[in-house]
């Protein structure tokens, strides 16, 4: 590996430019070329990136000898042809944008590929490296304050979805759904803070407000603007995931809950600061909040982001920190934190929320069509 780590960019709309802004900030990285079909988001993410070079294909990216690693950062539905068309070239590492994709199909595809793929593939799940998410995430597992987890509870509440090229984002069979687009990021946590497997979910859902009166060729947009998704894990645990996506009015966009027999911890995220209106004065301060059974008297803290990093994208800082251990990986110096196999395990829940969601029915996780270990190629386990 050169001492620069030199990235290809496949795809560089809105998510690509947020990933462009972070990896100038990281010393010892740089991009060298990138693919994006729209003249317009390619000139402006040229601009943000004036050493990087435009391809006219994702094989001239691949197979630049300029290029060390790859962010994959194009549509959903693009994902895992893209990753199979990278296998066939030239398995480079891979930064690969949520949801890792968007069918059962790609999910036993991927899953196959990913035994032979030679080189790291790290899924960007954002939400794990967000401050008060990392930190609320050391006291579930240290236990200290909690004791074993028992339950969980994610809330989003927030602004609509924002216009992408060719409003692709508009429609259930582009993005996989909005508890796949949207919330894979959740469904991870869930795995992640509960460090156990899914065994059956249900949602309740509806498009109540949102994109009502739009049109397109493709017709009205179908995509959820609200759901409850209850959620059984094979340890016992369970989890609520709460979405409503017309509520950009809130303090905070994410909250999150955990609670075991010694108590409950919880974390406040606001939402990007550049949504945050200017006559309230400065954007919240994200939150870490202890509330012990005994003695009783919750205890807060201010987990606030380094400000160069917050300004460049609108995850909480998390980009930058994600891109800085991607980046170790590359350097010999870290692990894989976030595999394909988590985000592939994301995308199997958000599809099947999306089925529970649709015939009001829940949906086992460890058998039939949903079997998330049959998807994943492995042995049922929970």
């Amino acid at each position: 590996m050169n001492t620069i780590t030199r990235y290809g960019i496949i795809g560089c709309g809105m998510m690509g430019q947020e990933h462009l802004r972070n990896i100038a900030l990281l010393p010892g990285a740089q991009v060298s070329r990138i693919f994006e079909t729209d003249a317009h988001m390619l000139a402006k993410s040229l601009a943000l990136m004036p050493g990087a070079q435009g391809a006219s294909s994702l094989a001239e990216v691949v197979q630049s000898s300029d290029v060390d690693c790859l962010l994959i950062a194009s549509p959903n539905f693009c994902h895992a042809e893209q990753l199979r068309e990278i296998a066939r070239l030239r398995p480079l590492p891979v930064l690969l944008e949520k949801p890792a994709c968007t069918s059962l199909d790609d999910v036993r595809s991927l899953a196959a590929l990913q035994a032979s793929y030679p080189a790291p593939i790290w899924v960007a799940m954002e939400y794990r490296y967000m401050p008060p998410v990392a930190l609320l995430a050391h006291e579930v597992h240290s236990q200290q304050h909690t004791g074993p987890v028992k339950m969980l509870t994610i809330r989003e509440h927030r602004f609509p979805f924002l216009v992408k090229v060719g409003d692709w984002n508009r429609f259930n069979r582009y993005t996989g759904g909005t508890l796949v687009e949207k919330c894979c990021h959740f469904f991870d946590l869930m795995r992640h803070l509960t460090q156990s497997e899914p065994v059956r979910i249900y949602a309740s859902a509806g498009v109540d407000h949102n994109h009502l009166d739009e049109r397109y060729a493709d017709g009205t947009p179908d995509i959820l603007d609200n759901a409850y998704v209850i959620v059984d894990f094979a340890s016992g645990q369970r989890a609520m995931l709460e979405l409503c996506m017309f509520a950009e009015g809130a303090r905070y966009q994410e909250e999150i809950s955990v609670v075991g027999p010694k108590g409950k911890a919880e974390c406040f995220v606001p939402g990007p600061g550049r949504f945050w209106p200017e006559h309230l004065g400065d954007a919240p301060v994200p939150k870490l909040v202890i509330s012990p059974r005994a003695p009783k008297g919750p205890h807060e803290v201010d987990v606030p982001v380094d400000p160069v990093a917050l300004a460049a994208g609108d995850h909480n800082g998390s980009t930058f920190y994600q891109h800085q251990k991607f980046n170790a990986v590359l350097r010999g110096q870290g692990q894989v934190e976030v595999g394909l196999r988590d985000g592939l395990a994301a995308v199997v829940m958000g599809l099947a929320a999306q089925a529970s969601a649709k015939t009001g029915q829940a949906i086992d996780l460890t058998q039939g069509p949903y079997a998330l270990m049959a998807l994943l190629g492995e042995a049922d386990t929970v």
